[in-house]
């Protein structure tokens, strides 16, 4: 079980593949949201759940792929 508060702000987040993903805005509860700024992003806030998070050392890696992770991403509206 991943403790959500270990994922801060800025941390690179990286697919199991460690295709860039996105960098954390923040955590809002068991969501991760996606900076919109972020080169991965397409300029847009995304959501991802903490449930994909695999470990976080200097980066957030996540169980699945870049592709896998992107595909499956909610766009904040």
């Amino acid at each position: 079980m991943i403790n959500a508060s270990m994922i801060k702000e800025h941390l690179e987040v990286v697919g199991s593949d460690g295709g860039h993903v996105g960098r954390v805005d923040h955590v809002m509860g068991d969501q991760i949201e996606l900076a919109k700024f972020d080169m991965g992003s397409g300029l847009k806030h995304h959501m991802i759940p903490v449930s994909w998070v695999d470990h976080i050392d200097e980066h957030v890696h996540l169980n699945m792929t870049k592709d896998e992770a992107k595909a499956r991403w909610m766009e904040k509206h």
